[in-house]
């Protein structure tokens, strides 16, 4: 892993080689993307039918494209009952959690009469994409889906492709039953994404589409969107590890790699004001590189997007913490809650020891779904208020009316709108 003394230069260098990685620079696969949504806008069922035996080897149809319970009930019964236990616990943990996001409609009167407010309701129908194969996380179901549940929405739908065998990986089906998904179709790959947002005879147009995929998936969402809410388009995953001299190297190692292990495309950044601390994590590193079992994706990760930063001071090191706005923060520092203060742009921060990545993955309760490619410069976790939609509220009487219309109409007036003003005016005639 390559050490390097932070600096203008290599921050500059470092941010430029994340931006490699950004889901928007793949636009040679646009194209692909974009004749596979009109296809299934123009042809529905038969496309996305074409389309599952194509991509993923599996003839689905109107009879067999719905998961049934029966088949849910298989899946449950094949896993460790333990495993059911953990994420049962999981889902509560985060229930609980998202439960104190929610906010409520609320008024304001005035004695002259006037009455603003907002008025605050889930939306309808949610959509969330589970990816199938070696990218099945049932982590990932129980973060899209509990949110939603706990905002309210009536209908829950989900896609996922399905194996050759047509059937959907289990760990998937329990972790939607446990979360309480409605409907689930077995469809993957941009064609699902398309399917959600414009309807097909068997999948139902939806309100908003959330949850992670591939590069197709990635870009269909981004083009959909407009004819649909989406949560983001997600980038490969990332780590930033904020250490001065008190943190432990085998502890930061092994959460390096932790998000490394995902793709080839995974970055994993240790800045650090300790040139003892960062030598010894890279011979951690190559010490779990011995054994760990996703061993060669995650040296291909770390050839490309894994750095250890050494800086003149915690102030250097902040600043370009910042800079990178990391999906996932770490901070090992002897006072981490001090120096969060001074974090203003990162996706979910762990502070500690013993708070490592992981814990927000699985358990703890805040959403693991996060901005990605520094987009938490101006976005947030997946959260209650992605599944609500505010309407605003107004009714003035005659009285607060009266007071204001002279200010309305000559606002209106000059922006040259005299319909507008005209509406307000016939009213004192």
């Amino acid at each position: 892993m390559r050490v390097l003394n932070l600096n203008q230069e290599t921050k500059q260098e470092l941010l430029k080689n994340l931006l490699n990685r950004n889901p928007g620079s793949y636009t040679s696969y646009e194209s692909t993307v974009n004749e596979i949504i009109e296809n299934i806008r123009s042809n529905g069922d038969k496309a996305l039918f074409d389309y599952t035996l194509k991509f993923d080897k599996c003839e689905i149809n109107e009879g067999n494209i719905r998961v049934t319970a029966d088949e849910i009930k298989e899946a449950i019964d094949s896993l460790d009952p333990e495993f059911i236990e953990v994420m049962k616990k999981s889902a509560e943990n985060i229930s609980v959690f998202h439960e104190k996001q929610k906010r409520n409609s609320w008024i304001d009167t005035k004695e002259d009469g006037s009455i603003l407010g907002q008025r605050i309701l889930p939306i309808e129908i949610s959509g969330v994409y589970v990816p199938g194969g070696k990218a099945a996380y049932p982590s990932s179901v129980l973060m899209n889906v509990v949110p939603a549940r706990v905002a309210g929405v009536e209908r829950i739908v989900m896609c996922t492709p399905p194996g050759k065998d047509g059937k959907v990986n289990p760990g998937t089906l329990a972790a939607a039953s446990i979360a309480g998904v409605d409907e689930i179709y077995k469809v993957g790959g941009a064609q699902a994404i398309a399917a959600m947002a414009f309807g097909t005879e068997s999948v139902p147009k939806v309100d908003k589409i959330t949850g992670p995929g591939n590069i197709f998936v990635a870009l269909a969402k981004k083009a959909c969107f407009g004819h649909v809410s989406i949560d983001s388009i997600a980038g490969p995953s990332e780590i930033l590890v904020l250490a001065d001299d008190t943190a432990n190297a085998r502890f930061v190692a092994a959460d390096l790699l932790s998000q490394a292990e995902h793709d080839e495309l995974a970055s994993a950044i240790l800045i650090t004001t300790s040139k003892r601390l960062a030598d010894e994590v890279a011979k951690e590193i190559d010490g779990f590189l011995q054994v760990l079992e996703r061993a060669d994706i995650i040296r291909k990760s770390l050839e490309n997007y894994g750095f250890i930063f050494i800086a003149d001071n915690m102030n250097d090191a902040i600043e370009a913490t910042n800079a990178v706005a990391s999906e996932h923060l770490e901070i090992i520092t002897e006072n981490p809650y001090e120096t969060m203060t001074k974090i203003k742009n990162a996706g979910a921060i762990f502070l500690g020891s013993y708070s490592s990545e992981p814990l927000g993955d699985y358990f703890a309760g805040p959403n693991h779904i996060l901005p990605t490619n520094s987009t938490a410069r101006f976005f947030s976790p997946l959260n209650v208020d992605d599944f609500m939609k505010k309407t605003s509220i107004i009714s003035y009487s005659k009285e607060a009316l009266f007071k204001v219309h002279n200010d309305i109409e000559l606002f209106a007036k000059k922006e040259g709108l005299t319909a507008h003003a005209n509406s307000i005016a016939v009213r004192f005639e």
